[in-house]
């Protein structure tokens, strides 16, 4: 052992959640170490804006001045639905891409404590975790974080496995929209739900960051559907043919640049209870990008880690599985994880679904929009409404984020 690097915490993969549990944990003294391939994080298409919630979660890991300071802010909201603008909010959101918020909070990890390499081998045990890197070093840490986000392999070694919930959830598309003309879209941001039931989309968001208006459109629909590479080859004509009034509300437009494509399988690990390791974000269980709960649910897994477990373990020898299994049955993180997973179903439903409820339930909530809109100036409202999340009381006097309504399932 007397070869090897020593270190408190090993954090395996380098993206939002272990960025902000290094950063977090090297803030609050422990000895750490992040193992990344990636010197600097490259540009990903995930998570590209942050709602209210999320950000009050950010606060809780000390790092949210540092990400609001490179964020575009939204200065209002308008939402359409059925073609129609039925409100205009005030803003509660930021827009910045995930290259961009990972490299931030990873300029929060002290150089010293990063390592650009891949993870080639763990042992994991109740006492010490061995790891060898792909450059031959060899590490050993008190606990193992694993935050390597989609990539099983490291996982697959431990005799984790992932159960598929639903396969291609959700499909999200992400571009650049401009003006065709000199003058600016005269929203700051825009969120558009479908015109018709049929066009298996959830909504489009228009949103800014820094001088461009970033597009995001989620659907559901399989990954061989020929509509995928219609979009591709002719972004605005693909889209206008499925929401036809979008033109009326932001003026005639461009889209500018690639489009980008990627589809989500939700999924959640099996086997994870072990000696030694922890998983958090998506390597534990993913969340549905439509649903607009993936950096949330990143983020809440790190900060309750961080805040509140990893403290308590170091504090005592050993590393077992009891140990570890507070985290996992947290019920604060439970409580998010079971509402990240109700709104992506519940959204997919409200969306989608073709019956008589899941109808009735449209229109009721284009006319209590539209309602609301015509009674209440956008001057009177100090927040967005969406997605809708509020303290509850847990057990154990923690408080947890929940669905505030039913109507916040949209």
């Amino acid at each position: 052992m007397s070869h090897m690097r020593q270190t408190d915490i090993l954090i395996a993969g380098a993206g939002l959640a272990g960025s902000t549990a290094a950063a977090m944990l090297a803030r609050a003294g422990y000895d750490v170490t992040l193992v990344d391939p990636h010197p600097i994080y490259p540009p990903d298409f995930r998570c590209e804006k942050l709602d209210q919630s999320q950000i009050e979660i950010l606060k809780k890991t000390g790092l949210a001045d540092a990400v609001l300071a490179v964020a575009t802010p939204n200065r209002s909201l308008w939402v359409a639905r059925f073609g129609h603008l039925v409100e205009k909010l005030k803003g509660a959101q930021c827009g910045l891409l995930y290259d961009t918020l990972v490299n931030t909070v990873r300029a929060q990890v002290p150089p010293a404590a990063f390592i650009a390499a891949k993870v080639a081998s763990i042992k994991t045990g109740p006492e010490r975790q061995n790891v060898l890197l792909s450059t031959g070093e060899e590490i050993s840490a008190r606990l193992l974080i694993m935050a390597n986000g989609l990539n099983i392999g490291l996982r697959h070694q431990l005799g984790i496995d992932r159960k598929i919930l639903s396969e291609a959830h959700s499909i999200s598309i992400g571009f650049d929209l401009k003006p065709a003309g000199a003058a600016p879209f005269e929203f700051s941001a825009l969120t558009y739900y479908p015109e018709r039931s049929d066009s298996k989309m959830a909504y489009l968001t228009l949103f800014p960051i820094g001088q461009s208006t970033r597009a995001n459109l989620f659907v559901y629909r399989d990954m061989r559907d020929p509509w995928l590479s219609q979009f591709r080859d002719a972004p605005k004509q693909t889209m206008l043919a499925m929401i036809p009034k979008l033109e009326t509300l932001t003026g005639p437009f461009d889209i500018d640049g690639f489009v980008k494509i990627r589809p989500v399988d939700l999924y959640v690990s099996e086997g994870y209870r072990q000696a030694g390791v922890v998983l958090v974000g998506d390597a534990f269980a993913t969340s549905c990008p439509a649903a607009g709960t993936g950096a949330g649910k990143a983020l809440m897994d790190v900060e309750r880690l961080c805040n509140v477990h990893i403290p308590q373990w170091l504090a005592t020898p050993g590393m077992g599985a009891e140990k570890i299994a507070a985290f996992y049955d947290d019920p604060v993180k439970n409580a998010y994880d079971a509402w990240c997973n109700k709104k992506a179903f519940g959204l997919k439903s409200f969306s989608i679904d073709r019956g008589l409820v899941r109808t009735a339930e449209r229109w009721a909530k284009f006319l209590l929009q539209w309602l609301k809109g015509a009674v209440r100036q956008p001057q009177e409202r100090s927040t967005v409404e969406a997605p809708g999340l509020v303290p509850a009381q847990m057990p154990d006097g923690e408080q947890a984020y929940q669905p505030a309504r039913a109507r916040d399932m949209v």
